[in-house]
C-alpha cells in the first residue's frame, strides 16, 4: 500500500534532485550503490551499539536513493534490465543489514535472545516474501497480490519505531523503548501473513495456467513442482520493474 501512494509522492518531490544529479554526470547505478552502502553502514555501525536514533537518521537519508535512481533512469531514458536487477538485489542487501543490525544488538547489549530471533525472522521472511513474487513472475505468473506487509511497510514500521526508541538519549522516558520490540513483532507477523498470501496466490495461478494449457480442470496439485519450470538461478527484475523495491514488496 505504501509503495503505491508514498512512492508516487516522493518521486515527484525528488524529481528536481534526480535531474540535478544527471546534470552533474552521476549515473543511476552509482546512486544505487552509494545508497546501499550508506544504509548498510548506518545499520551495522549504529544499531549493534543500540544507537537507534542516529542509525535511523543515517539509514533514512540513504534509503531515498531507491527512489532517486529509478527517477534518474527514467529521465535519462536509460531504464534497463540490469538496473532493475541491481536495484532489487541491493534492496535485499540493505534490508538484511537493517534487521541484522537489530539482531546483533539484541544478541549483545540488548540481552534479549527472543527479540534477536524475531529480528532474524524478519530478515529471513522479508527475503522469502520478495523471492516468492520474483520466482512466480519468472515462471510466467502474474502473482496478482501484494500482501499485508510489503518492503515499504517493513522499513517504515521498523525505522519509525527504532528512531523513536532512540529518543531516549535526549531524555525521553524509557517506556518509549517498547516501540521497537512491538514493531518487530508486527513486521514478523505481517511478513508471515504476506508470505502465505503470495504462496496461495501462486498456487492458484499456477493451477489455472496449467489447466488452461492442458485444456483440463485445475487439479489440486496442478501447480509447478518444487524447482521445476525456470531454474532457480534465472534472472528476474527482483520483484518487478525497476525500482520497485519489493516488486511491489
Amino acid at each position: 500500500m505504501l509503495n503505491k501512494y508514498a512512492r508516487a509522492f516522493f518521486t515527484r518531490v525528488l524529481t528536481p534532485f534526480a535531474a540535478f544529479l544527471l546534470r552533474r554526470g552521476v549515473s543511476p547505478d552509482a546512486v544505487t550503490l552509494i545508497g546501499t552502502a550508506g544504509v548498510v553502514a548506518g545499520a551495522l555501525v549504529f544499531f549493534p551499539r543500540g544507537d537507534f536514533f542516529w542509525g535511523t537518521i543515517t539509514i533514512t537519508l540513504f534509503v531515498f536513493s531507491d527512489l532517486v535512481d529509478g527517477n534518474m533512469a527514467r529521465q535519462a531514458g536509460v531504464s534497463s534490465r540490469w538496473g532493475a536487477f541491481l536495484d532489487s538485489t541491493l534492496d535485499r542487501v540493505a534490508d538484511a543489514a537493517i534487521f541484522g543490525g537489530l539482531a546483533l544488538w539484541y544478541a549483545g547489549g540488548g540481552h534479549d535472545n527472543v527479540l534477536c530471533a524475531v529480528a532474524i525472522f524478519c530478515l529471513a521472511s522479508g527475503q522469502v516474501v520478495s523471492y516468492t513474487k520474483a520466482r512466480g513472475e519468472s515462471i510466467g505468473l502474474p502473482v496478482a497480490v501484494n500482501g499485508m506487509v510489503e518492503r515499504a511497510e517493513r522499513l517504515v514500521i521498523t525505522l519509525v519505531a527504532a528512531g523513536l526508541s532512540g529518543l531516549q538519549i535526549f531524555g525521553v522516558p524509557g517506556w518509549i523503548g517498547v516501540l521497537l520490540p512491538v514493531a518487530l513483532w508486527v513486521v514478523a507477523v505481517g511478513s508471515l501473513v504476506t508470505l502465505v498470501q503470495r504462496v496461495v496466490t501462486v498456487r492458484r495461478e499456477s493451477a489455472e495456467a496449467d489447466a488452461a494449457e492442458n485444456g483440463a480442470p485445475a487439479a489440486g496439485d496442478g501447480g509447478v513442482a518444487g524447482d521445476g519450470g525456470a531454474a532457480d538461478g534465472s534472472r528476474t527484475a527482483g520483484d518487478g520493474a525497476h525500482p520497485a523495491g519489493d516488486g511491489a514488496a
